[in-house]
């Protein structure tokens, strides 16, 4: 048996016919994992408002919310590729970061330094207690692969699932192409 490894920076996708609305056809980008838990954000669900009307002083700023998953949907987060230049990033993967000082983003913003598409962001994060997740990867709720850059910040989520799924190839392409509803093929 294939060992499990699951690790930040790791991209989850759900099975296709999974009967949980919140992770139908989803990919997740786990942002941290450890032996008490791991935290991730859902990077194919756009929500139907943008950033700057969760945050009125970013008027003009023209980037999507996403859905990061059911737990604290009252909580915003962040991915971005700027590194560094916000203070308290956590790297996640080859040029994908997670928070940090968010007055340091809205500041970049502001001074027409930071790009939206430099930047994800999230209502809500999708979460797992100890081993919960490792059990799920088990069973073949998801499927694993290492994310990337492209993933966050360059596909269309519309199809990142069916793409991501398609690039790892065998079994997988195949997988990418079943109807959302079977009982309609």
């Amino acid at each position: 048996m294939e060992k499990i490894i699951i690790k930040s920076g790791n991209i989850l996708l759900s099975e296709p016919f999974s009967e949980d609305p919140n992770f139908r056809r989803t990919v997740v980008l786990l942002c941290e994992h450890h032996k008490d838990g791991t935290i991730g954000f859902i990077l194919n669900r756009p929500l139907e408002i943008d950033l700057s009307e969760a945050v009125p002083d970013l008027n003009g700023f023209r980037a999507k919310l996403y859905y990061g998953g059911p737990v604290q949907t009252d909580t915003m987060h962040f991915l971005h590729d700027l590194g560094d230049v916000i203070d308290d990033s956590v790297k996640v993967t080859d040029n994908v970061y997670w928070g940090g000082n968010f007055e340091i983003a809205k500041s970049l913003i502001q001074q027409k330094e930071a790009k939206s598409s430099n930047f994800r962001f999230f209502l809500g994060y999708s979460g797992w207690g100890k081993k919960q997740l490792y059990n799920e990867v088990k069973h073949k709720s998801w499927f694993m692969n290492k994310g990337n850059h492209n993933h966050i910040f360059k596909n269309s989520p519309k199809s990142l699932w069916k793409k991501i799924l398609q690039d790892m190839g065998g079994d997988y392409e195949v997988v990418s192409n079943f109807p959302d509803d079977p009982s309609l093929n």
